[in-house]
């Protein structure tokens, strides 16, 4: 499956983030045994670009935390905590918090459905920038298409376009039975920094790594 290149910058965490060219990416997940889980994010030349540690480093349910490579902190990402209301919701939400100045500033927000809800639904996981844009036709910016544990999806935004595509080369998935170990196609003038975050809150999602 061939992406399309959308053609714009999307700094949506920061513009360091943001390459002028096409980015592969490698995501080696961690053991859940080993150091409470997450995965690192290494380019071609082995170097770790990004971090996430699970909730069971953190030792907080629903918590996870995005570093670059020197194992500074880029993004707090936590799930909202709504009791009842978060029970009956047909969504269960997310949220990314970048420290700007020293506050935590909300930068995106992410719905996945609630199988647990009253009324559950099969909508795809939904993801919004924060604050959102004037004039922004739909409530969501992106969205996920394709299935996240079969390492067999992409980010896409509201127009079609694919941003970041999750696969695993076909000479690695015939001898692993677990797919711990994928690469990350990251769009010209893409957020990476965001892109992980998405992934991070997939990860959790389906219990893999960042899973406590």
């Amino acid at each position: 499956m061939e992406a399309s290149k959308p053609n714009y910058l999307l700094p949506i965490i920061s513009k360091m983030y943001c390459s002028s060219s096409q980015v592969v990416l490698v995501v080696r997940q961690r053991p859940q045994a080993v150091g409470g889980g997450g995965f690192v994010v290494t380019d071609c030349s082995q170097k770790v670009v990004f971090q996430v540690d699970g909730c069971g480093i953190l030792g907080k349910k629903g918590e996870l935390i995005l570093r670059d490579g020197d194992g500074d902190n880029i993004l707090l990402i936590r799930q909202l905590k709504g009791g009842l209301v978060q029970a009956l919701n047909i969504y269960k939400k997310w949220k990314g918090y970048y420290d700007y100045e020293g506050l935590e500033k909300s930068v995106f927000s992410i719905k996945e459905p609630n199988k647990n809800a009253c009324f559950p639904t099969n909508n795809p996981v939904r993801i919004s920038i924060e604050p959102k844009v004037n004039g922004q036709v739909k409530d969501w910016n992106f969205e996920i298409k394709g299935h996240f544990p079969d390492k067999n999806c992409s980010i896409v935004d509201s127009m079609g376009n694919i941003i970041a595509q999750v696969g695993v080369k076909e000479e690695i998935e015939r001898v692993m039975t677990r797919k711990d170990l994928y690469h990350v196609v990251v769009q010209p003038g893409i957020d990476q920094a965001f892109v992980f975050g998405v992934i991070a809150v997939l990860d959790y999602i389906y219990h893999e790594s960042t899973w406590c």
